[in-house]
């Protein structure tokens, strides 16, 4: 396994918007796992494949406390979103140290293939259907702080382009 480069905002990259994956094989588990491996070394709870220059609709999550409760997610899609809504602090790997509040559904329906490409459906609330939002615009090539004001958007991009310039 690998640990992989995680782009940082504002990376134009990262506004690719992610192809559905074609097979579910050898190669692309070995990336499940790469991705899980940068993911929780991060000390995150998701990733998606956008995120690591993959521009495909894969994504992992663990929302777990005990880190030990992997969610792979290929090709998926929503199929149903509760109409009652929550705002809550996000942050994202790909903005690191920015915490901002974003308003998400509260709970989702979702159907993805799992790493050996069998079709799977989740009910998911709280943490987990907020994370999956999260990560699914990723593949949309949408990144957190775009539902903030211009104001703070730009902010936030000044602040990461001086970071990105002091590490080199």
């Amino acid at each position: 396994m690998a640990l992989l480069p995680i782009l940082c905002y504002p990376d134009p990259r990262l506004h690719k918007v992610a192809q559905p994956v074609a097979a579910v094989d050898d190669r692309l588990r070995t990336l499940i796992d790469d991705m899980l491996e940068t993911m929780y070394d991060a000390n995150g709870i998701g990733l998606a494949a956008t995120q690591i220059d993959v521009h495909q609709r894969l994504v992992v999550i663990d929302t777990s406390e005990e880190r030990n409760q992997p969610l792979v997610l290929i090709n998926p899609e929503i199929t149903w979103m509760s109409d009652e809504r929550v705002k809550g602090d996000e942050g994202c790997l790909s903005v690191p140290g920015i915490y901002d509040g974003v308003e998400r559904a509260t709970a989702v329906k979702v159907t993805a293939l799992d790493r050996d490409g069998q079709t799977q459906n989740i009910e998911a609330e709280g943490l987990l259907a907020i994370c999956i939002q999260h990560e699914l615009d990723h593949l949309k090539g949408k990144v957190f702080v775009e539902y903030l004001s211009p104001l703070k958007q730009g902010r936030i991009k000044t602040k990461m382009v001086k970071a990105q310039k002091a590490e080199r």
